[in-house]
Parts: structure tokens; C-alpha cells; sequence
């Protein structure tokens, strides 16, 4: 029996270390990204594939909220390869008729998430401050004047099954809203039961960062009905937990 809807979200998925190799995050995405489509090509070409991209290939300069009109810029070797990815599945929907839909999410976060990324990474040190008695957390950051558009992973994966309905053609999925990291850091105050403040780490800092990135859901909302339903803060709330949880049992 073969598959109806196939959802790829397979990646090297980290823009910071993608630059620490760059030609293995291009290459090794876009081989990833080739062998399912050849796979659906040969084995399932009547199913539905939703193949999840990024927003990072719009770059850093395009007009805000940005919608899927806009031209690919992408700023570092992952949004390369990611853009790389979606313009190889236009080859393969022309030239072979299978039907993709191109998802292109924002940043995303929530319980569960790898410390790799923004929240979770202030949330662990959050929870390990907490864990140890200490009477705050320092927090070790980027750039906190930063503004990006963050999802609760939740609501992002409720818009991934949605858009399997959709058709084909590119969907951003966002929150259309742009929240600056040192708001992050007060709301993880507000959560935390000790004192929380943060110093920059210069390890961190990314030198093409854009200071503001948000977009437009506004076509995947008219497709699907999809409109984020989680607020911020409680994300905020249930990745602390989750990182509590996971520092109390030693994981």
C-alpha cells in the first residue's frame, strides 16, 4: 500500500554550525532532499509531499511581514541549502509531475526542542540555575535586540498536517508577529522562581543576523483555516517545565 501524503522534514538543521561546514550542510541537505524525491518519484508519485524549507531563504532585507512573493537571499549555508531544496522539488513537480507542497516556517519553539536554539538554550539554563540553588540564573545569549517570529512548535506541526490539504505551492508558517530575545529572557523571568539576567557571549553572536524578521501566514491561514492558537508566554512556561523535568532526571 503505498503512502498517501509523505511529510520531509529530514535536515542538518542548525544555521549557526552550518557555517562551521558549509559545504556539508548545502550538500548533505540537498543529497537528503533529492533521495526522497526521487524515492516518491519512483515508489509513490500520486502521493502528496510536504516538504518542510525555511524561512531563513528569504534572508535579511526584504519588506516586512515578508509573504511568499518574495525573491530567495538566503544569509548562511543551511538557508542555502534549503532554498537549494525548494527549487530542486519545482524541477521535480514540472518535470515530473508530483504534487508538493513547499512549507517555509519561521522560528519555532517549545518543549522538546534541542538546546541548540534561542528559548531552549536560555529555558536549560534556566532550569539548571533553579536545580542547583542557585539565587539567579545567568543567562549566556546572542544578540537580544534581535527580533524573529516565533511559533509554538505545536502549533507549527498542527500546520504542517493542515497544509497536507493544501495545494500545492509555497506556505510560510508563522506568527506574522516579531518578539525581541530580551523579551524571551523577561518572560522567562516571570516564569522562573529565582532571579534571571543574561550577559552576551561573543561565541554566540551571528554577524549576518537581520535585526527583524517576521512574515505573512496570511495564505496559509485562506488555504487551511491555520492561525497560531498558543500564546508566547505559555511556550515559554512549558519549555521551562520541560527542562526542569529533564535536569531533575539526569537526561
Amino acid at each position: 500500500m503505498q503512502p498517501a501524503v509523505i511529510f520531509h522534514l529530514a535536515a542538518l538543521s542548525s544555521p549557526r554550525l552550518s557555517w562551521d561546514d558549509p559545504a556539508g550542510a548545502v550538500l548533505d541537505n540537498l543529497r537528503m532532499t533529492t533521495n526522497v524525491l526521487d524515492a516518491v518519484r519512483h515508489e509513490a508519485p500520486a502521493a502528496r509531499l510536504v516538504l518542510v524549507g525555511s524561512g531563513q531563504v528569504y534572508g535579511s532585507h526584504p519588506p516586512l511581514p515578508v509573504t511568499e512573493d518574495a525573491p530567495f537571499a538566503p544569509g548562511n549555508p543551511y538557508a542555502v541549502s534549503k532554498a537549494a531544496g525548494e527549487m530542486l522539488a519545482r524541477q521535480y513537480e514540472t518535470g515530473f509531475g508530483l504534487s508538493i507542497v513547499r512549507l517555509r516556517p519561521f522560528n519555532h519553539a517549545g518543549p522538546g526542542q534541542s538546546d541548540e536554539y534561542v528559548l531552549a538554550t536560555m529555558a536549560r539554563q534556566v532550569a539548571e540555575a533553579e536545580s542547583r540553588g542557585d539565587d539567579e540564573a545567568l543567562l549566556r545569549t546572542g544578540d537580544v535586540s534581535v527580533g524573529r517570529d516565533f511559533t509554538d512548535v505545536r502549533d507549527v506541526v498542527r500546520g504542517y498536517l493542515l497544509a497536507a490539504d493544501a495545494a500545492p505551492g509555497a506556505y510560510n508558517v508563522c506568527s506574522g508577529r516579531a518578539t525581541r530575545v530580551e523579551e524571551l529572557i523577561e518572560m522567562l523571568g516571570a516564569a522562573a522562581n529565582i532571579a534571571v539576567r543574561h550577559e552576551v557571549d561573543p561565541a554566540r553572536l551571528r554577524p549576518h543576523d537581520p535585526p527583524e524578521l517576521r512574515g505573512s501566514a496570511e495564505r496559509l491561514a485562506a488555504a487551511t483555516g491555520w492561525r497560531p492558537q498558543i500564546p508566547l508566554a505559555q511556550t515559554v512556561r512549558d519549555t521551562l517545565d520541560w527542562w526542569r523535568d529533564r535536569v531533575a532526571s539526569g537526561a
